[in-house]
């Protein structure tokens, strides 16, 4: 694929820049580039606005970050909108109004899509190793080129979400879920996910990428964890060397992500600091480590066993968000003497009598213990059903607690 914003496909250029102003440091970063390639061209901003997140949470892409990426490509000629396709049980015009994504986009004319509004381009992938085909949102083949805007974020399944895997949320629907429910490969270690991931660049890669890494998150990202001032943003036409660069701004090496590795492999970007130009030279200097997502969701709770099996981050999120809320009111709706048992993910062929089953990937047990419905439920539904179980009566009085969604 020839991508006329990377003319340097061995030796990619990446630049980074480094301040409080988040508008201030995008445009600085871009006004590095060369743009005329979009002068008349259709462009499409795709930003990380998964999830339902207020602005400095760390979970969404900065608002000012995407602002300034409309002005410069429109500067520089360009047609631009700003697209998304979220999480299940997310809306993607209310996401973007909670994120700050609706008031920029309004006050510049810029169209927002849903890009779940039409149906999928079933896209083959040449040598696909854990899929060999994927729903990709229509809208996307309307656009002569796609920027990826993540913002820099740990990630519990795929140790970093940044503009590669930012691409994931160009698929349609609950397509994005498939890829979390592929059984292991033979013959390596990399989790299915990831090497999906690697294949999917191979068919749906940016065109360019710009990194938001004003507020980033740490531990139990993509929707859990702790926010993290940074204050950079990064910039490149490959997003393989963009994220690379990234990765070593956050204390990690590209080579020990599998996602990034396996899609570099396959020949989709250039992973290896050596052959990547960075700029400028004190880059490093904006650096800091990035805590890692903690690898025992229940590692604060010891009446609480976990079974977890191909359960994608929006349901550990939302049960490690549960745990944190309501953690203290368990006991009094646990049989003396025993854990609360709880469940996520699809792949679980039996399970005790009496766990807890969170989210729809877990209804082929409901009969058998506590169901709760959603994609995910929120921490409300959840402790409810619990209340209200036949399987679990409670031992005290326990205070009672409102509807508040997170």
């Amino acid at each position: 694929m020839n991508n006329l914003l990377n003319p340097n496909r061995e030796h990619p250029e990446v630049y980074v820049t480094h301040g409080a102003d988040a508008y201030a440091n995008t445009i600085a970063v871009l006004k590095k580039f060369d743009l005329s390639p979009v002068l008349g061209k259709k462009v499409l901003l795709k930003p990380n606005v998964g999830r339902m997140a207020k602005i400095g949470t760390g979970t969404n892409t900065n608002p000012e970050v995407v602002a300034a990426a409309i002005d410069v490509f429109r500067d520089a000629g360009a047609i631009v909108a700003i697209g998304e396709s979220p999480i299940s049980g997310v809306k993607t015009m209310e996401s973007f109004k909670l994120a700050g994504i609706t008031a920029i986009a309004e006050e510049r004319g810029c169209r927002l899509i849903d890009l779940d509004r039409q149906k999928p381009v079933i896209t083959d992938i040449p040598g696909g190793r854990a899929i060999q085909s994927l729903k990709i949102c229509a809208d996307i083949f309307d656009f002569d080129f796609v920027v990826s805007i993540p913002v820099m974020k740990i990630h519990m399944h795929t140790d970093v979400t940044l503009s590669i895997k930012n691409m994931k949320g160009c698929l349609w629907r609950r397509s994005k879920v498939d890829l979390h429910m592929l059984p292991q490969l033979e013959g390596t270690s990399f989790k299915s996910l990831d090497i999906a991931i690697g294949d999917m660049a191979v068919v749906l890669r940016p065109d360019f990428s710009i990194i938001d890494g004003s507020i980033c998150m740490e531990g139990l990202g993509p929707g859990a964890g702790t926010p993290k001032e940074l204050n950079v943003v990064l910039a490149g036409g490959d997003g393989f060397a963009t994220d690379a660069v990234a990765c070593r701004l956050m204390g990690l090496d590209a080579h020990n992500v599998p996602h990034l590795l396996t899609g570099s492999e396959n020949g989709c970007g250039v992973i290896d600091l050596e052959q990547i130009k960075v700029f400028p030279e004190n880059w490093m200097d904006f650096s800091s480590e990035f805590a890692a997502a903690p690898k025992n969701l229940t590692f604060e709770f010891d009446n609480v066993e976990v079974f977890d099996k191909n359960s994608c981050s929006a349901c550990q999120s939302t049960l490690l968000l549960f745990l944190q809320k309501y953690g203290n009111l368990l006991p009094d709706y646990i049989p003396e003497g025993e854990r609360l048992k709880v469940a996520i993910g699809k792949g679980h062929e039996s399970l005790p009598e009496g766990t807890l089953c969170i989210g729809q990937c877990t209804v082929q047990h409901k009969e058998f213990g506590v169901f709760v419905p959603g994609c995910p439920p929120v921490g409300s539904q959840i402790f409810n059903a619990l209340k209200e179980s036949s399987y679990l009566s409670p031992r005290g009085n326990s205070p009672e607690v409102g509807s508040t969604q997170w």
